[in-house]
């Protein structure tokens, strides 16, 4: 059938297609690869959130989790965890490197989770790999599993910092006369905080880059709750 498109949901699918996908388990499979986020360090901005108190609940859900880094910072400072990536290759090295974390190997978007809500949502380097369609699934992500009140924490590529290795700044629109993300979108703080202007900035930064703890400039952190 040609004439398919009847919901939000079939017009979102129709709108995946016009992008490449990125092969995730190649991209995991080689563990020696110069890649940043393969060092077994958690976020600096996360570890500071935890240590100063700003995080403080009970059950975290992370999306995108690769090789469960920062899942194992949480479940060390006392979450119940689950953690999601589509990629096998990165589930089964983050089983290698992590105890006591529920780990799914699932599309974000239709993870099998054991709890309806959770006190913190955290997301390193998920966002800015989203086609700008898929900003409105990410949002009801957020809207079905953030407990008002909870907190939810994000990385990624930031705009305006020249770096090779951050994120496009091409507008959506070309974007899609592109079909392609050109391996994955920068975000301005304003962009951010128009995106999500329903939950209350409480902290958004460049990250530090820190000896012990992941961090890099062309990344941006930023710390929101749900009120």
């Amino acid at each position: 059938m040609n004439r398919d498109i009847r919901s939000v949901d079939d017009l979102l699918r129709m709108l995946d297609g016009f992008f490449e996908n990125i092969e995730w388990d190649d991209f995991y499979a080689d563990r020696d690869r110069p890649v940043p986020f393969f060092v077994d360090e958690p976020d600096e901005n996360l570890d500071a959130w935890l240590r100063d108190g700003r995080l403080n609940g009970s059950r975290a859900l992370e999306l995108g989790c690769g090789p469960g880094r920062n899942a194992r910072r949480l479940a060390g400072a006392g979450y119940d965890v689950d953690a999601v990536d589509g990629s096998p290759e990165a589930i089964a090295w983050a089983c290698e490197r992590v105890d006591g974390v529920r780990f799914h190997q699932a599309d974000i978007f239709a993870a099998d989770l054991p709890h309806a809500e959770y006190d913190l949502v955290y997301d390193s380097g998920c966002l800015h790999h989203l086609a700008p369609h898929r900003r409105i699934s990410y949002l009801g992500l957020l809207d079905r599993y953030l407990k008002p009140g909870g907190h939810f924490g994000l990385v990624c590529f930031a705009a305006g910092t020249g770096s090779p290795d951050s994120g496009t700044e091409i507008p959506d629109a070309q974007l899609y006369r592109d079909r392609s993300l050109h391996g994955g979108l920068a975000y301005s703080p304003d962009e951010l905080r128009n995106l999500f202007d329903g939950f209350t900035e409480l902290e958004l930064r460049p990250m530090r880059e820190e000896t012990g703890r992941f961090g890099k400039r062309f990344l941006l952190t930023g710390l929101f709750r749900k009120d």
